[in-house]
């Protein structure tokens, strides 16, 4: 028999997330993963996370690094592999009851990606996303990188908190923001206006393109405003993830200075 045909096989229909920081975001909000790989070797600096992970109902196997190392593919799985159902995006009708039923207490912040596939930039988002106080993403169906276990490991729990929205039409789906009373901004290395001439502060939609290319046609179109990081150095653009993370605490600053303005 091969080694490959005697390697052990992943849970079916289970997602697998890596990584301590993910195992605990996991446990974190009361997930349990229903089975636990653990590394051979590995179990005493990992016991408090295996207790947890064991007294939440995951069933434990230890595997030896080289299958760990197989299964993510070399990523840096720090010894541990959590099986646990997938990830699965929310839809348009979602969005438009999420709109309806909108708390008053803040209004809406919203990134928008088109034609996003990189996974690692994706997860990156998503984590800037949670971390300045996004309500959701939304990305097209086809051209956008799936909630797979790197995106998971990179976004560091921020994929199952930010509820990511999967629509059919980009285009329309704006519209249908815009409808809502949803500002529109995209962002486009010729635009007129910074970034920081934008207000934020109300129901915001922060539309963000793939690299290089940048917004498709109907998705600019869509836009009520167009802006751009203004650049001091030689390089003229940013990464996607990091051009979203600017923006996203733009938009974050802009709301406080907002709220603290409203307080007697």
């Amino acid at each position: 028999m091969s080694a490959k045909s005697s390697a052990p096989r992943p849970p079916k229909g289970l997602d697998h997330v890596f990584g301590v920081h993910a195992l605990e975001s996991l446990l974190a909000r009361g997930e349990a993963p229903r089975e636990l790989w653990v590394q051979q070797g590995a179990g005493k600096r990992l016991q408090a996370l295996i207790r947890r992970a064991t007294d939440s109902g995951a069933t434990v196997k230890e595997h030896p690094r080289e299958t760990l190392d197989q299964l993510t593919r070399g990523g840096a799985h720090q010894g541990v592999v959590a099986f646990c159902p997938p990830l699965v995006a929310e839809n348009e009708s979602s969005l438009k009851l999420k709109l309806k039923a909108w708390p008053g207490d803040a209004p809406p912040l919203l990134l928008v990606l088109d034609g996003v596939t990189d996974v690692h930039n994706f997860g990156a988002c998503l984590r800037s996303a949670d971390a300045a106080g996004a309500h959701g993403v939304i990305v097209p169906k086809d051209r956008a990188a799936p909630l797979n276990a790197t995106v998971r490991k990179v976004a560091c729990g921020a994929a199952e908190s930010v509820p990511v929205y999967q629509v059919t039409n980009l285009a329309r789906t704006l519209g249908a923001l815009r409808d809502a009373g949803v500002w529109i901004t995209g962002t486009a290395g010729e635009a007129d206006a910074s970034v920081y001439d934008i207000d934020f502060s109300g129901p915001i939609a922060l539309v963000m393109g793939a690299e290089g290319k940048g917004m498709r046609r109907l998705t600019r179109e869509a836009c009520d405003y167009l802006a751009k990081l203004p650049m001091a150095g030689q390089v003229s653009s940013l990464n996607v993830s990091v051009a979203t993370g600017i923006c996203l605490f733009e938009a974050l600053r802009q709301r406080r200075l907002a709220s603290q303005a409203s307080l007697p």
